[in-house]
């Protein structure tokens, strides 16, 4: 895959935080199917490795489409912050989730395929 694109960090509903995902959400590429990628992110001059889902969260009942990333092993603050995504490669398609804790059980496997991909070893967020 080679698509990249890039966005101001704009604030969300914080749910990503609060499931232990602090997410970035940009706007969607127009050119990208939805689902749930590997990506590397870049900002202030440096490569980080990441998660990006594509879509409206639909759990949620949203219909605006985004990018929410979560960056690996890192916290801080980009709101306001431009930033570029690189699509690495699909996991798998969007969907919508009955629970909670089904969306974070599908996001640690996200995660631990990331973590292969990169050959990144850290522990899982803690739920």
């Amino acid at each position: 895959m080679n698509i990249s694109f890039s966005g101001l960090v704009r604030k969300g509903a914080g749910r990503g935080r609060a499931l232990g995902f602090p997410t970035a959400n940009i706007p969607a590429p127009l050119d990208c199917e939805d689902g749930v990628y590997v990506a590397r992110v870049f900002f202030n001059n440096s490569e980080f490795p990441a998660l990006c889902f594509i879509g409206a969260p639909e759990m949620f009942e949203e219909r605006e489409r985004r990018a929410e990333v979560y960056i690996l092993d890192w916290d801080g603050d980009l709101y306001g912050k431009e930033i570029q995504v690189e699509i690495l490669k699909k996991i798998r398609e969007s969907r919508k989730f009955d629970s909670s804790e089904e969306l974070v059980g599908a996001m640690k496997e996200d995660l631990r395929v990331a973590r292969e991909y990169f050959k990144v070893s850290s522990c899982l967020p803690e739920s």
